[in-house]
């Protein structure tokens, strides 16, 4: 397939949507997007049953050809594909220039969603561009955790929102979600927690939200918790910072070292967070534990002050695990994010004080030699990023190989497994 072309069909594919933020469809600007759009196509699709658009591991790609993550309208198409909960789209023979406008206006209208799409374009007079169908059993599988993770965010907005407004949130979503999120965590212990570690530094908030849930729910496997204690952990998990929300958000976001007035407002968040859980359905006492004890410390020396008395349930111990390792691995405004490596070793110095030694064990062996988003230098010399760990053999590991052996940054990652017994080095 040539390069050339498909370049010319996302460009032009993402060039146009993106205009139609700006302009109607009829504008002359998206018009000749849609051209050049329809010419690449047309030059592709002589010979071929149909020409597909998609996302693999979260990089966009066009039949054989990957794009690099960083290339402009491969990013707006993306992240298209992601708001549609869609696959991604086939082009077929005959497809019109009346077409592909009908398609840019229901695009630019977010008229298309999920499995919506192929009843919704005939409806338009769309029959040359489908939904597509381009993975087999076993990738569905691995795509279930990208969906799960996807509603879990929502969620967590969703509730956040009711919060911000004074509104009591539903708790029903949540613990539909969880009990998912659980199921993921029993038969592959790593498939969340790889998404935990993709972050999302513009919605900071609820994203650390689900990633302590995911992480939380990684710490209780590694302790052999039961399917409903996973169950509780997880909703705790996201539920643990709703407390911040009536905190003054210019507190909350500020980039720079909290004064002790501003600390002080801080503290009251766990407080907070149990004022809100109380009047939620289904919220037993685990989950509120959780929430107020978070910060309380393995040595019980945290806040808030008043709780350090109490019998606090061991799940906010686990939780706050998690809490810890994905605020040590995150860019935040005022810290460098640390790489798993670090964050781990990080951890075994707050044992037995901060955290709790031997849920942190558990954890820690569970993650593995290579955690993911760790760098690995291969034996070739070839450095690759961890973006998935074997369920059965943490050591078992798929990468990305970003630079070659050569030392130069590779325009396309690519795939590889490398098990425990090929071994690997960290940069």
């Amino acid at each position: 397939m040539n390069p050339e072309l498909c370049k010319q069909v996302i460009q032009g594919l993402g060039g146009a949507y993106k205009g139609l933020r700006l302009y109607p469809v009829q504008h002359p600007a998206i018009e000749r997007q849609l051209q050049h759009l329809l010419k690449a196509l047309m030059a592709l699709l002589p010979g071929k049953k149909q020409v597909n658009l998609g996302l693999l591991e979260g990089t966009l790609f066009l039949d054989e050809h990957l794009f690099p993550d960083d290339d402009p309208a491969a990013q707006v198409l993306a992240k298209l594909l992601q708001t549609l909960e869609l696959e991604g789209f086939e082009f077929h023979p005959g497809l019109t220039a009346e077409e592909l406008r009908s398609f840019l206006q229901m695009l630019g209208q977010g008229q298309i969603k999920g499995e919506a799409f192929d009843d919704l374009l005939p409806e338009h007079g769309v029959h040359n561009i489908r939904q597509a169908k381009i993975k087999t059993t076993e990738e569905e599988e691995q795509e279930k955790p990208q969906k799960v993770y996807g509603r879990a965010l929502k969620v967590v907005d969703q509730i956040f929102h009711d919060v911000r407004l004074g509104r009591i949130p539903s708790s029903e979503e949540a613990r539909q979600v969880v009990t998912n999120m659980v199921k993921l965590t029993i038969s592959d212990p790593h498939a969340l927690f790889a998404l935990s570690m993709l972050k999302d530094y513009d919605n900071y908030t609820f994203t650390h939200s689900v990633n302590v849930s995911v992480i939380s729910l990684a710490v209780g496997r590694s302790c052999g918790l039961s399917e409903e204690r996973l169950r509780v952990l997880g909703l705790g998990g996201l539920l643990h910072d709703m407390g911040k929300l009536i905190i003054d958000r210019n507190i909350i976001t500020k980039p720079g070292r909290l004064t002790e007035e501003e600390f002080e407002e801080i503290k009251k968040h766990p407080a907070n967070g149990i004022i809100i859980a109380r009047q939620m359905d289904g919220i037993n006492q685990d989950v509120l534990d959780i929430i107020l004890g978070h910060h309380l410390r393995y040595d019980r020396q945290g806040y808030p002050a008043n709780a350090r008395g109490h019998d606090i349930s061991n799940l906010a111990d686990m939780t706050a695990i998690a809490d810890t390792y994905d605020a040590m691995t995150t860019l935040r405004s005022y810290q460098r994010p640390m790489t798993p490596r670090r964050a781990v070793e990080r951890l075994g110095e707050l044992a037995g004080t901060v955290l709790h030694p031997e849920y942190l064990q558990g954890f820690v062996a569970a993650l593995g030699n290579y955690p993911v988003g760790s760098l690995v230098r291969l034996a070739n010399n070839e450095i690759g990023l961890v973006i998935r760990v074997g369920a059965e053999d943490p050591d078992e590991v798929q990468l990305k190989i970003i630079f070659n052996a050569e030392g130069q940054k590779l325009a396309q990652p690519l795939p590889r497994k490398l098990s425990g017994a090929q071994g690997g080095r960290r940069p």
